[in-house]
């Protein structure tokens, strides 16, 4: 659990506007895009785990939202943000 706090703040700090950015959508994203692939990792080791897939596809699902309108309002932070992150674009 430690580890985890220690990751979250290190993505937050990292993609955050100022020093008391936590709700940007660019912290939103990276923050998603770490349960997106941890819970990916899970469901390698676990494939008969559905209730986890689920929730996997409803993560995504969230993630794609927050970037479409990040895409439609801020392009430039867009086009930054996933080149950051790894994530393709359409």
């Amino acid at each position: 659990m430690a580890q985890d706090m220690a990751d979250k703040k290190a993505l937050i700090a990292k993609f955050a506007r100022d020093s008391k950015d936590t709700g940007s959508s660019e912290v939103q994203v990276a923050l998603l895009s770490h349960r997106i692939a941890n819970l990916t990792e899970h469901l390698r080791a676990n494939p008969k785990d559905h209730s986890s897939r689920l929730g996997l596809l409803k993560l995504v699902g969230q993630r794609r939202g927050l970037l479409k309108y990040l895409k439609r309002t801020q392009y430039e932070r867009y086009a930054k943000l996933i080149q950051e992150l790894g994530i393709k674009d359409r």
